[in-house]
């Protein structure tokens, strides 16, 4: 059962300053030793602007090109996200990178109308889970956290019962992911829901959580106290920092994750359902 390290930045932005940013990032990456999976905030190039008729990039473009050089430099998997603009339309696109340089992408489904997102930016119609050593990884962004059934488990016919909802004993069910991930600029005055929340899916989907949040102060004078957080499958807190930049690894144990859904079978009593966007 092999562990896979996460390595959280939780970082200051320089607002709408895509080569300010970059460079503060690529500095902070250069200093990790051994990283596996390292993980950006949301718009880390940018912070989160309303702007992306004048800071979106296409997929080919500079940041995107930055993510895969410096997987390739580091052989890590980098992921964060960023303004895209794809087929006319801006999209708040979640990028995982891979040493090769191939990748996987997540759109934000749910965009925060308070802001005007959803005036902005298109939504994503289907969620992304990733593979590593074995691990399988959900990616989301930011509000996403707000909407407990796009992140819920749901069930994934194992190969050896042909029942997927079998009772009692648990066999047939296997979960569709180990860990999500969240990346977020989510501001200091909500902090309590974004901690509450965060753990709300680690307990109620029995899986591991990443939180990462930015801090400091955007254009717009919000104020970010980061409180980025990894909680384990049972809610207990395994990383917080909140007010200042950090740069944290953490090793997740597969072997932990299985005993927890072994002894506390709760998931396989969950609800039957589909998500259709």
């Amino acid at each position: 059962m092999p562990s896979l390290s996460f390595t959280i930045l939780q970082s200051s932005l320089v607002w709408e300053n895509t080569e300010a940013n970059l460079a503060s990032f690529r500095e902070k990456i250069n200093t990790l030793n051994d990283a596996e999976v390292v993980i950006l905030p949301e718009m880390f190039n940018t912070g989160f602007s309303m702007r992306p008729e004048i800071f979106a990039e296409k997929m080919n473009g500079i940041t995107v090109e930055w993510m895969k050089n410096i997987a390739t430099e580091k052989k890590i998997i980098l992921t964060g996200s960023l303004m895209i603009e794809e087929n006319n339309q801006y999209y708040n696109r979640m990028i995982w990178m891979l040493p090769n340089g191939e990748m996987g992408c997540y759109d934000k489904r749910h965009l925060f109308a308070y802001s005007g997102e959803d005036k902005h930016y298109h939504p994503g119609q289907k969620r992304l889970i990733t593979s590593v050593k074995g691990w399988k990884i959900l990616l989301q962004v930011c509000y996403d956290l707000r909407f407990p059934v796009w992140a819920r488990q749901t069930p994934v016919q194992s190969e050896r019962q042909n029942d997927p909802f079998g009772k009692g004993s648990g066999r047939g069910y296997v979960p569709e992911y180990d860990v999500i991930i969240y990346v977020a600029n989510w501001p200091e005055r909500r902090s309590h829901a974004w901690r509450s929340l965060l753990m709300a899916r680690a307990i109620e989907n029995q899986c591991y959580v990443i939180g990462v949040n930015r801090v400091g102060i955007d254009g717009n004078e919000i104020s970010y106290s980061g409180d980025s957080m990894v909680i384990d499958p049972l809610g207990e807190i395994l990383y917080h920092k909140a007010q200042e930049e950090d740069i944290h690894t953490v090793l997740l144990e597969k072997i932990k994750l299985d005993e927890i859904r072994k002894k506390f079978p709760f998931l396989q009593d969950g609800d039957r359902f589909s998500i259709h966007p």
